[in-house]
């Protein structure tokens, strides 16, 4: 462990980081006896890596493999690789990832960089890097997007992270406070973790079983700015907590997690919504991002900050300005309570009902492991490079639940579950 790490683990409630880990293990993978486990994370997550590891081989694990990242690495591209580098990825690890996945491998990403690591060098690089990679990594994201092994995402207070969330206090308060948000956003704070996110995940279960059974063909968004009607793909299932994959584990996806999620149809959409947060995308804070749909495609889009990245993001190929997935968060959530921006897709999506541009999930449809990727296109179904989620939801927002003859029904009033 380096000078810094020891530094930065000093700072962080061992015993809330060794409940995260346990959780990381038992309930967002309920990693299997015998089963393989890949590991992404920061450097800096070191200490949760290796406690991660310690729970993963206690729980039967075969092999452990971590992958480290550290940002100077990836500033050192930026700053002194060649021109034509940018357009290349490391093919072979991502084909390799895509081989073990496939191989019953489980997958977690720990995520803890700076968000806006990259906010100071050359925009065209980073779009460039940003679509070479994400080229390269769809025969591994296509196993985690078609939901064949069983994964999870958690999260590390970096100090590069923190002082982006806490700016104006030293930063070794500005880690601390991050660290205690994460645990307590984790359901880590208390005893009894494994018990809370049962009883979260029961809560979930029921309301993705109560809008299973309605079967809305479409939903009607209502609040300031806002006037939009996203159509629901045919076939379409709500998911929410806890989800079985492919290979028979039902785990937790995201912790933490408030959201129910489905796949809307990507050509029936329309309307205008605007954002209610800023989205922290690749160093770049896009925010006051303002769109309207026409037959499923965003027509016109605007950012009062941002708008250039934002309308590269939407030219990233076909599916990009059109809808994969719909979700929806009470705001009343506790990260919503929190007040926080997180610049995190992973916390801040759980803190407003939210759309995300490009993929959609096969897990989001009836029999959905079944389908061939035609006839989930069929149904409505996008198909993109990227997957980003912005967030539209607000004290103010009303959703309606619209059956196939035009009834409606009441989903959500001033932001909360009606």
């Amino acid at each position: 462990m380096t000078a810094d790490q020891r530094n930065v683990s000093a700072l962080i409630d061992p015993v809330k980081l060794d409940r995260l880990a346990e959780v990381a293990v038992k309930v967002g993978l309920r990693l299997q006896p015998g089963q393989d486990l890949l590991l992404t994370a920061p450097s800096v997550a070191l200490p949760l890596v290796r406690r991660i590891a310690e729970h993963a081989y206690k729980a039967g694990a075969g092999l452990v493999t971590p992958l480290l990242s550290d940002e100077e690495i990836t500033l050192a591209r930026y700053r002194f690789g060649h021109n034509e580098s940018f357009d290349r990825a490391a093919n072979w690890l991502y084909e390799g990832m895509a081989k073990a996945f496939s191989a019953n491998t489980a997958r977690l990403a720990i995520v803890g960089d700076n968000p806006m690591l990259l906010s100071g060098e050359d925009p065209t690089k980073v779009a460039r890097a940003s679509k070479a990679n994400s080229m390269a990594y769809q025969p591994a994201l296509e196993k985690i997007v078609n939901f064949e092994t069983n994964w999870n995402i958690i999260a590390y207070p970096s100090p590069s992270w923190a002082k982006q969330v806490f700016p104006d206090v030293p930063e070794d308060v500005a880690v601390t406070q991050l660290a205690d948000a994460i645990f307590a956003a984790s359901r880590v704070d208390q005893d009894g973790a494994v018990a809370a996110w049962e009883k979260h995940n029961a809560v979930l279960r029921e309301r993705t079983e109560w809008l299973n059974g309605q079967r809305f063909h479409a939903l009607k968004y209502t609040g300031p700015g806002t006037d939009l009607e996203i159509g629901l793909a045919d076939g379409h299932e709500w998911e929410g907590g806890a989800s079985t994959a492919k290979n028979g584990i039902t785990c937790n996806a995201n912790i933490p997690t408030e959201e129910v999620f489905t796949t809307p149809h990507c050509r029936r959409v329309t309307g205008h919504v605007v954002s209610s947060k800023p989205l922290s995308y690749q160093g770049t804070l896009i925010d006051g991002i303002a769109v309207k749909f026409e037959e499923g495609r965003i027509v016109d889009a605007k950012a009062s900050r941002g708008e250039e990245v934002l309308k590269k993001v939407l030219d990233t190929d076909e599916g990009a300005a059109r809808l994969g997935e719909v979700a929806l968060v009470p705001h009343s959530s506790p990260i919503s309570k929190s007040g926080l921006l997180f610049f995190n897709t992973l916390f801040d999506e759980n803190a407003a009902s939210h759309i995300a541009l490009g993929q959609c999930y096969s897990k989001c449809f009836v029999n959905g492991d079944k389908l061939t990727p035609e006839q989930i296109a069929a149904q409505g179904g996008n198909k993109s490079l990227i997957h980003i989620d912005w967030m539209i939801g607000t004290a103010e927002t009303d959703i309606d639940g619209i059956h196939a003859d035009g009834s409606r029904v009441p989903v959500m009033r001033k932001g909360e579950w009606a």
